[in-house]
């Protein structure tokens, strides 16, 4: 199993997707899942950010590189010290965006290294969200933009709290130096990146190409709904292939096939998704797997690989109903 990054403040990876999740499996998940951080409280200020001190980078200067930082010198600053030693010229993180950061984070007093994305060859994506990773993180790369590498010195009030981290070494009195490379950076309006792939079939929906952030069209054909699964590029992007235990970042909306009538929507809701391909019903997982991150694929999920005669209370969805969704498939988790 993937170690999970120490930084999350809740387990990552376990948000089913609203309407189309197997709740039980999700509850199972959660309830089985090894503890995470948790921020030191939620109600402390806004810290003051100032720009140093900070250690030095000593190898590893590049980006996406894994840096070599120096155990840190006298005392750390008491207020969130960040500094930006990688100008990038990306997207301009917001609070709650989703960032995709590679990042290692060591203890200022010792120089011991606690954490580090770059050695799981796996990059984080997470939301700069309260309650969602330390605030040291929300507060230190708002305003910086995708393709920057930044160092923070993170002090406890917005890392771990007095309490610390016993599963990371991390004592409640821990200053924390973290150096993060900002992959890329995702809110509502982001949308699949890549290249268009003609829709030629009648007997299938098509789906709208804009990727401006706003609803693609779905337009469902007066025949019958086939009884197969299709999972289809609309676009294809270039990124790496979705598995089948892969957890996603999307942008999605969904409508049935009888009529056409919208019940699901990240873009309605203005707001990201993220979920394992594990703890959707079948057709989404089914469907995704195999697909690259940057794409948009348009699925039509059967009655059996959906929710069969037991839709969603609520969902206006109708027993042995057929689905038809468009999902931007933003990131890997």
């Amino acid at each position: 199993m993937r170690r999970r990054s120490l930084l999350l403040a809740v387990p990552a990876g376990l948000v089913t997707l609203a309407g189309c999740g197997d709740d039980d499996k999700s509850d199972q998940a959660k309830s089985s899942s090894s503890p995470s951080p948790s921020p030191s409280a939620s109600s402390v200020p806004p810290p003051k950010i100032v720009d140093g001190p900070l250690p030095a980078i000593t190898a590893g200067t590049k980006f996406g590189e894994k840096p070599t930082v120096a155990k840190g010198s006298g005392d750390p600053s008491k207020d969130l010290a960040v500094r930006t030693v990688i100008a990038g010229n990306g997207g301009t993180v917001a609070e709650n965006d989703y960032v995709q950061a590679n990042y290692l984070g060591q203890v200022w007093s010792t120089g011991k290294v606690f954490d580090n994305s770059y050695d799981r060859k796996t990059s984080l994506v997470i939301q700069l969200a309260q309650g969602s990773i330390i605030d040291g993180w929300r507060y230190g790369l708002v305003g910086k933009k995708a393709g920057s590498r930044v160092e923070m010195a993170v002090p406890p009030t917005w890392g771990y709290g007095k309490q610390g981290n016993t599963q990371a070494g991390i004592k409640g009195t821990d200053t924390l130096v973290f150096v993060v490379d900002i992959e890329n950076t995702f809110n509502a309006k982001s949308s699949a990146k890549g290249k268009d792939v003609a829709q030629d079939d009648a007997n299938l929906p098509k789906v709208g190409t804009n990727t401006d952030g706003k609803a693609p069209s779905i337009d469902v054909p007066k025949v019958k709904a086939p009884t197969k699964l299709v999972a289809d590029y609309v676009i294809e992007g270039d990124g790496e292939e979705v598995k089948a235990d892969s957890s996603v970042l999307v942008q999605y909306k969904g409508v049935l096939w009888d009529g056409g009538k919208e019940f699901d929507s990240t873009y309605s809701r203005g707001q990201l998704t993220s979920f394992s391909l594990q703890q959707v019903v079948k057709g989404w997982g089914q469907g995704l797997t195999g697909k690259k991150v940057g794409s948009r694929v348009l699925i039509v999920i059967p009655p059996a690989l959906g929710y069969a005669d037991n839709p969603p209370s609520g969902s206006g969805i109708k027993k042995d109903s057929t689905l038809v969704f468009t999902v931007d498939i933003l990131a890997k988790m």
